[in-house]
């Protein structure tokens, strides 16, 4: 079994190699190993990683009008809702009398 001291950097071929990237399975120098999510890779596989990544999180073309959407039509139940309950109010609220005597205006 040939152990990592024994081997040459994949980049570098004079120099000792100190590590193995656990994704390509090759050896590195220490210029070129880098830890990267707790793990030493090589720049070829933590740039393949990032890229996978910021791809995953790039959001999709329709999320923004979608939360516009969604956004007017909460705006339009808000406003539905508050219509509903001016309906239910009393006539005397509307007609401003609710605050000369505000018991009469809910007597039957």
């Amino acid at each position: 079994m040939n152990a990592v001291r024994d081997r040459r950097c994949f980049h570098h071929p004079p120099r000792e190699a100190v590590a193995r990237c656990p994704e390509c399975r090759r050896f590195f120098c220490r210029e070129c190993a880098m830890e990267h999510a707790g793990r030493l890779l090589c720049a070829d596989c933590i740039a393949r990683t990032s890229a996978a990544g910021a791809a995953l999180r790039s959001p999709p073309p329709w999320g923004l009008p979608l939360r516009l959407l969604g956004g007017l039509v909460g705006l339009w139940f808000l406003f539905y809702v508050f219509g509903r309950v001016l309906l239910v109010l009393p006539t005397a609220f509307h007609e401003g009398d609710l605050a000369a005597s505000p018991m009469e205006a809910f007597e039957p």
